[in-house]
């Protein structure tokens, strides 16, 4: 390896200016809001905010519901994990689950609110087939809970998941030849190793949660949270940006202990040598419990966003029921909706490929170049920054910094706040990807005679295209539904879908809103089939 690579060094440099003009330049004025008085500096705002009984109130409500979904969720996770990886359900089954377990993340989460009034309100689809509404009021702390266990439930069954795919099941085999009691085995064998994993789940819940903007905002009713608040203090009837500013450091706080959390829980995941590929025995009593119990999760999570193909398709929902397709025939004729998604689709694709290039470029060098270890701590902090910001947060700070400028009100600076967002996922599995592979390669073919960019174009991106393909799909994804991040810097010309939802709602136009919603869904599902077709083309 070259450790005086020119090339990587300049990477590096433009690595930095992006993070230091898009990340600390926004950071560092939202902080001079929030400290910031007529008379000089100091607490007063934070200080005004804490006698607030209105954001208290909303701080509360926050945790509590946070804390509630996240062992709800992960509770939930855990039998849907645990039927996929150790039981001996038919493979089919096993696929339909895994692969429906993480539905809910091609939609935005402000459609999560929208289909859960529309299946359990008084006219919703649920309470129309059995005749009785099962929660009384499903605004507020019910609809919340709901919301936000369908919107992190995917994303503990993941991490659960793939804890479990590294358990090395001969333990369980050897627990069972010892005839030790279940309790005693499961403690053992299960518990214990995936206790890391749950911890990560539950924060990880707790987190998003806690600063999700899209779901209060269409369910939260008059249970208000940290997020609305925010939402109403810089964009209400009497808007200020010095007590929104406060109050993003205030979400920030719960967010980035969250971060040290998982990064000190770290060291206690369970790490085997070797995993056994064994068998477990048979159980057929298991076998139907976790079976039929991870089949009524995923059933239940699906049945819950069925209303959404439906109700737009009907007359005039739910009082005539005939088929209709108007609301859809008027969304594809409509100049502003097509604009809208047109606006979208640019803004994803943009995000995709500006952020890949960008997490892989920096990813490169920090694991395959020679820099000081030093110059790579810097850039593994920033990208830990990226990862502990929130979205409405960061929406928030580019607000303060870029409004008036020639980034204020265009689709880049929504393709630049989604990139800082969403960086340092895709960039861990790059650095992943690249830290595997042979680290003499890039020597050999100096050797050859090759420069750099040449190893990089014929021997490195090709043995890490499928990895590029997933970080492609990772920012694709997540710049198609995301509201927490663009809700603050998009404008009228400028608005994407999920804007567009929340601006729709102050209409009850929720044909659209469910039209718009499965045109998202549609998008991410033609993504992911074109992925997957690519890679099997490449593999062939």
């Amino acid at each position: 390896m070259n450790h005086k690579q020119p090339e990587l060094k300049l990477i590096y440099a433009v690595v930095l200016l992006v993070f230091a003009v898009f990340l600390l330049g926004p950071m560092a004025v939202l902080l001079q809001r929030a400290f910031h008085l007529d008379t000089g500096w100091g607490l007063a705002h934070f200080s005004s905010m804490l006698h607030n009984p209105s954001f208290i109130q909303a701080f509360k409500n926050s945790l509590v519901v946070s804390i509630s979904t996240a062992f709800l969720a992960t509770f939930l996770a855990f039998i849907v994990a645990y039927a996929v990886n150790m039981t001996h359900i038919p493979k089919w089954l096993k696929k339909t689950l895994y692969m429906l377990a993480q539905f809910p993340m091609l939609l935005p989460t402000i459609t999560y609110g929208f289909v859960i009034i529309y299946t359990f309100g008084k006219q919703g689809l649920l309470t129309q087939i059995i005749g009785v509404q099962i929660f009384s009021d499903i605004y507020g702390f019910k609809g919340l809970l709901l919301g936000y266990t369908l919107y992190t439930l995917p994303i503990c069954f993941i991490l659960i998941n793939n804890t479990f795919r590294y358990l090395d099941k001969k333990f369980v085999v050897v627990s069972i030849v010892m005839q030790d009691s279940a309790w005693r085995r499961c403690r053992t064998t299960l518990l214990r190793p995936l206790l890391g994993t749950f911890a990560a789940a539950l924060i990880q819940a707790f987190f998003l949660s806690f600063t999700d903007y899209g779901i209060p905002a269409s369910v939260g009713g008059r249970f208000e949270v940290v997020a609305t608040h925010l939402y109403q203090e810089m964009l209400g009837v009497n808007p200020s940006f010095e007590r929104g500013a406060v109050i993003a450091l205030f979400m920030l706080a719960p967010s980035l202990i969250s971060i040290a959390l998982l990064q000190y829980l770290e060291r206690y995941n369970i790490r085997y040598q070797k995993v056994s590929q064994l068998e477990l025995p048979r159980s057929p009593v298991q076998d139907w419990l976790f079976g039929g119990l991870a089949t009524l999760i995923v059933t239940a999570m699906m049945a819950i966003f069925l209303v959404m193909f439906i109700a737009p398709m009907t007359e005039n929902w739910p009082y005539i029921l005939r088929f209709n397709a108007f609301a859809l025939k008027d969304v594809l004729t409509s100049h502003t909706m097509m604009t809208v998604y047109q606006n979208a689709l640019w803004v994803a694709l943009a995000t995709a490929v500006l952020g890949t290039i960008l997490a892989f470029g920096a990813a490169l060098t920090t694991a395959r170049s020679g820099m000081a270890q030093s110059l790579k701590t810097i850039m593994e902090a920033l990208i830990l920054i990226t990862s502990s910001v929130p979205g409405m947060v960061l929406g928030i700070a580019f607000l303060l910094i870029f409004a008036g400028t020639s980034l204020h009100n265009t689709l880049m600076i929504i393709v630049l706040c989604n990139i800082v967002h969403f960086f340092s996922t895709p960039y861990l599995m790059a650095k992943n990807a690249l830290g595997k592979m042979n680290h003499n390669w890039e020597s050999t073919a100096a050797l050859m005679g090759d420069r750099w960019l040449q190893t990089i174009w014929r021997i490195l991106l090709p043995n890490a295209k499928t990895t590029l393909a997933h970080m492609f799909t990772y920012f694709f994804i997540n710049a198609m539904v995301t509201v927490s991040a663009v809700i603050f810097i998009t404008g009228a010309r400028t608005m994407v879908i999920t804007t567009k939802i929340k601006e729709l709602q102050h209409f009850a136009k929720f044909d659209e809103i469910f039209i718009l919603s499965i045109f998202i869904l549609l998008t991410n599902l033609a993504l992911l089939a074109i992925m997957k077709a690519s890679s099997k083309l490449s593999t062939r």
